[in-house]
């Protein structure tokens, strides 16, 4: 990966990669799900609640990565084993796998697939009755054959276990290979030769298991995750005008007949409700949008949008603003830390800071409510059906009470009582003929 980052913690639409697999594991009904990590222990508080944590003290293989977690393994349960670079597995793959490993009654099962290009893959060698014989690793000169490397069904890194069989075999694996490793598929022929069975799994969809290196195959394998969240979507009742264009991450909620137009990004813990609109050219992170909202390009991160109200274009809504219901955040406004009430409006060209405005109020284009003194944000509070005139300043702290009005181009730093005229401005001066004046000198 050519990162300081440890590979499964390289984000994938919002998840660390390593979450995509544990997800899958217990959406597929996992008892217990244990997660080998190195000694720096870079995954601890990454991992979900109630997974458990093995160390491998050094990079000895796979089969040594399970040897870190016989503590964990009970000899009486069946035991599958997942890669944690392989992020589009899903529940379904896994479930498969533990059926047809019941089913046959192996100590063993292994998920396979066959690969037009199975270059890089362990090799496997079936026995002349079907079931699997070997796993020959590919990984350096000398690991395979000529003949295995022309095999074309491979490992997935996939297995199922039963307990007591694993442990019995991690005892007997030898790291005689190139690369002085313990390979977990080595396990296969141990269990053979005490006189048991290794059967195969084939997986049809040949996505579910593909891993992840470098940095081109960390974009495939979004691009791919991507294509399934928007057709979950989809096929979920939500509009998506142009798929292509849409990023949704994975933990994002869309309620029915929303429409979602193209060039839109919704990250995080954002979720939508029913019939709203959102784009395009909009991004929305770990905010809360209620039914019925419209949201045209703009920019909003951890807001709260509640029914029916209406954003931008081009609005910038931060951490803290909460439009309540027809409440209105118009073009080229930026609101933060701020209620704005029911059925008010913020038109145009203003920022709202650190500000609790009433319902049915109208504030003038070019509103600023200055929260910052130098030293600390204060608040400005603005009462119900006040109407501010444009280019209003509001010098924090202060308060405008219900139903009053400022004068335009007004600097205003005391309270305005209810029901008042507030005007802080110079009086107008004209001087007659200057002009002519001026061009004489």
């Amino acid at each position: 990966m050519r990162s300081a980052v440890p590979k499964v913690l390289h984000p994938i639409l919002g998840r660390p990669m390593i979450l995509w697999p544990i997800l899958a594991a217990r959406q597929a009904g996992a008892g217990r799900v244990v997660v080998i990590d190195g000694p720096k222990r870079k995954l601890d508080g990454v991992l979900p609640d109630g997974v458990e944590l093995a160390v491998q003290h050094e990079p000895k293989g796979t089969g040594d990565a399970v040897k870190a977690a016989v503590s964990h393994i009970d000899p009486g349960a069946p035991v599958l084993v997942l890669n944690g670079d392989v992020p589009l597995i899903t529940a379904e793959v896994v479930q498969g796998l533990a059926q047809a490993h019941e089913d046959s009654g192996a100590a063993a099962t292994m998920a396979t697939m066959e690969l037009d290009d199975p270059s890089g893959y362990g090799r496997v060698v079936r026995a002349a009755d079907g079931s699997v014989e070997r796993v020959v690793e590919t990984k350096a000169e000398g690991d395979a054959s000529a003949a295995e490397l022309a095999i074309r069904e491979v490992n997935t890194g996939v297995y199922a276990f039963g307990g007591a069989d694993l442990l019995d075999a991690l005892n007997g694996l030898r790291s005689d290979n190139a690369q002085g490793e313990l390979y977990l598929p080595d396990v296969m022929p141990l269990l053979r030769e005490h006189g048991k069975s290794v059967a195969a799994h084939p997986i049809t969809d040949p996505t579910a298991t593909l891993g992840v290196n470098d940095r081109r195959q960390l974009a495939e394998v979004t691009t791919l995750a991507r294509r399934r969240i928007n057709e979950r979507h989809m096929l979920a009742g939500v509009t998506i005008v142009d798929p292509q264009t849409t990023y949704i991450e994975a933990d994002v909620q869309i309620g029915r007949d929303t429409l979602i137009e193209p060039s839109t990004f919704l990250r995080g813990q954002t979720t939508i409700g029913e019939n709203c609109r959102i784009g395009p050219l909009t991004t929305l992170i770990d905010t809360t949008v209620a039914d019925e909202v419209t949201i045209l390009q703009s920019y909003v991160t951890g807001a709260r949008i509640d029914a029916g109200a209406l954003v931008g274009p081009f609005a910038y809504l931060r951490p803290g603003a909460h439009l309540h219901e027809r409440a209105k955040a118009g073009t080229f406004v930026e609101i933060k830390n701020s209620e704005v009430g029911a059925g008010s409006k913020v038109p145009h060209l203003s920022y709202i800071g650190d500000t609790d405005i009433g319902e049915g109020t109208n504030i003038g284009a070019g509103n600023i409510t200055a929260n910052y003194d130098g030293v600390s944000k204060q608040r400005t509070t603005i009462g119900d059906n006040v109407h501010t005139s444009s280019d209003t300043v509001f010098v924090a702290p202060v308060s405008v009470g219900d139903d009053a009005y400022t004068g335009a181009g007004s600097v205003i730093t005391d309270d305005v009582p209810p029901g008042a005229l507030g005007i802080a401005r110079a009086r107008q001066t004209n001087v007659e003929d200057y002009a002519k004046r001026r061009s004489r000198k």
